[in-house]
């Protein structure tokens, strides 16, 4: 089955020249099919990249994907355009209410700082006990 990704994604055209089933939103829109929700709170600094990998390997499975990339909500990312975050990511406050029947996080390369000293420590809690209830 395809993964649904927003139309304009970069990955698209990654996953689609790899042969990886991806499906328009307006086709997806007209199936009567309730597809696994995944959301991707990305903390990768390359996130088009890690997009890619997640969706190449989410859009491998015999399921309809829909992924949906979620930000922190207060955080803002160096390493990638604002204007591909704004195009593509909600914040964590936007989806915060909604039902994911799954929900990755990604790694963050914060090795070296003590927890206390990442910005966004706190919300990030916040999300790990979000996750276990939705």
């Amino acid at each position: 089955m395809p993964i649904k990704i927003p139309d304009n994604l970069p990955a698209r055209s990654v996953l689609e020249a790899e042969g990886v089933n991806v499906m328009l939103e307006t086709d997806a829109v007209r199936q009567d099919i309730r597809p696994m929700r995944i959301g991707l709170l990305n903390l990768m600094p390359n996130k088009v990249k890690t997009e890619t990998q997640f969706a190449r390997l989410l859009g491998a499975t015999p399921l309809q994907i829909e992924l949906s990339l979620v930000k922190m909500t207060n955080h803002e990312a160096r390493n990638t355009p604002s204007e591909h975050i704004i195009s593509f990511y909600r914040s964590w406050e936007d989806v915060r209410s909604e039902r994911f029947d799954g929900f990755i996080v990604t790694g963050a390369p914060v090795e070296l700082l003590p927890f206390e000293q990442v910005t966004y420590w706190d919300e990030l809690r916040r999300i790990f006990d979000w996750t276990q209830t939705h």
